[in-house]
């Protein structure tokens, strides 16, 4: 009878812990916003964390924007905006990543979805936008200091000869291609941090 009394009160601890962790939703509304381009935050949907780690919509939107609150499970801060025809192939990304998998096995059965049609990518160029921070330099009310925000550019199955891109940044902010020739290709812009 101890044991499970002890259990049952981890069990709170931890439900309580995992509470107090996730911000509010005009918090994570806020934090989320400062990844999308200025003229497209009020019309963008808004994704966040409930206390069950799960995605939730925080806010409706009316425009192609959607983005995601940081994760605050995770270490490090994180906020992504996205065009919504990106949702299947960022949706595959989170459920495969609450079954547990990880990294080049998530990217592997993407790639096996879209030959096999289970995954859609856009038909046209899509754009990411990623805005990250330490924790350190997350402040309370939804501020966020010392933030870097870099820009992806989907375009799947496109490759350095068909883009002229290189495979490789040789200068500040030059746009190169990531995993060209798959359906993950991307253009990458990574502006110097200042």
């Amino acid at each position: 009878m101890k044991r499970y009394f002890s259990l049952l009160l981890c069990s709170a601890a931890f439900t309580a812990c995992a509470q107090q962790k996730v911000p509010t939703a005009e918090v994570q509304i806020k934090q989320a916003l400062l990844a999308a381009p200025a003229d497209k935050r009020a019309g963008a949907t808004v994704y966040g964390y409930d206390a069950n780690k799960e995605v939730v919509v925080l806010r409706k939107g009316t425009n192609e924007l959607i983005c995601l609150a940081d994760n605050p499970f995770e270490a490090g801060f994180s906020a992504a905006c996205y065009h919504r025809d990106l949702e299947p192939f960022m949706q595959r990304g989170r459920a495969l990543r609450k079954e547990g998998k990880q990294g080049r096995e998530i990217f592997d059965l993407r790639e096996q979805e879209v030959k096999a049609g289970k995954l859609v990518m856009p038909k046209q160029p899509t754009t990411l936008f990623v805005y990250t921070a330490k924790d350190e330099d997350v402040e309370g009310g939804g501020g966020v200091k010392n933030g870097y925000l870099r820009y992806v550019v989907y375009v799947p199955y496109a490759t350095a000869e068909s883009t002229g891109l290189p495979l490789k940044p040789e200068g500040p902010a030059m746009p190169w291609i990531m995993d060209p020739g798959t359906h993950g290709a991307h253009i990458m812009i990574s502006p110097p941090k200042q």
